[in-house]
């Protein structure tokens, strides 16, 4: 198949690379399908390669890459793996991935690609300062964050930083629902998950700018929202209260609610699985505490501590 494969590469010019498309029917197309089409026959010219050989490379046959070109083929996700691996790309390339948009896009994921944890966290923060994206320290310092999932202890501890800092104490929950007009579980049921991380968005915002000092109480999927994450992270000194699954569970029922997984029979499972998913993303704050640890009194002990640190100012 190996000389099969270059002999097709290379006689390109018995036969063009980008074919004609063949007459269609006039359906209407997926506009994802064809915008698939045009990357796969893309990649193919940038690899220098005919239908015929990327075919056999992919070990598909020749009709159905030309109906995966021409937008007219809903091929399985193994099928669009050999086409990657044909075409020596990603899947995540031949589906559209934003770093795949470019050469400069590709150049920054290649060198990046392979860095820590810690100096991608450099980078980000270079970056975010050379285009303006972030604070001062000084005005991020005196902006802290709570951020952790529901039952973890962000109101209970940060009205009480709150109050020893002096600071302002704002739930930044309760400011979406002013904006919306209406409850949490009303903007997701009416207006849907856009609509409430837009809501979400224009409270921290308005939260950064209107609060040169505050002490902010941040909604738990925060963090799944990586544009609202990132403005959170360059603005706000972040504090990661962490705590046991079953506390968790435990404190969200004493207050009365199970949202949002009240209607599983699965809760606890349901739970950690957040909770596994979301850690990478709250360990990236600047301090962690565990309100599991100890006593409501001792958590906030360590937390007024930490953030004093932070705050560069004495306890």
């Amino acid at each position: 198949m190996e000389s099969s494969v270059t002999d097709t590469v290379a006689h390109t010019d018995a036969a063009p690379l980008i074919e004609t498309e063949a007459a269609t029917p006039d359906v209407a197309r997926s506009p994802f399908l064809v915008a698939l089409g045009e990357r796969v026959r893309n990649l193919r010219a940038r690899q220098g390669m005919t239908r015929k050989a990327v075919a056999l490379a992919a070990d598909v046959s020749e009709r159905h890459l030309a109906n995966l070109e021409y937008g007219t083929g809903n091929v399985s996700v193994l099928v669009l793996l050999q086409v990657a691996q044909a075409l020596q790309c990603s899947l995540a390339e031949l589906l559209g991935d934003m770093t795949t948009t470019s050469p400069e896009w590709l150049l920054m994921r290649e060198l990046l690609g392979k860095r820590s944890e810690a100096d991608l966290r450099r980078a980000r923060l270079q970056l975010g300062e050379m285009f303006g994206e972030g604070s001062d320290a000084r005005a991020r310092q005196n902006r802290v964050a709570l951020i952790g999932l529901r039952g973890a202890g962000k109101t209970t501890l940060g009205q009480r930083l709150a109050d020893d800092l002096g600071f302002p104490f704002i739930e930044l929950s309760r400011q979406i629902e002013q904006f919306a007009g209406c409850q949490i579980s009303e903007i997701h049921n009416l207006y849907g998950a856009h609509a409430y991380r837009r809501y979400e968005r224009r409270a921290l915002e308005e939260a950064i700018q209107i609060y040169p000092e505050v002490v902010i109480a941040t909604p738990g999927g925060l963090v799944s929202d990586s544009a609202n994450f990132n403005l959170l992270l360059s603005h706000c000194t972040t504090v990661w209260l962490k705590a046991d699954a079953a506390d968790h569970m435990s404190r969200v029922a004493a207050q009365g609610d199970l949202r949002p997984m009240a209607a599983s029979r699965e809760a606890m499972e349901d739970l950690k699985r957040i909770l596994e998913g979301r850690s990478a993303f709250y360990s990236k704050a600047d301090v962690a505490i565990n309100t599991s640890a100890g006593t409501v009194d001792q958590a906030f002990a360590q937390l007024r501590d930490a953030v004093r640190k932070q705050l560069d100012t004495s306890v």
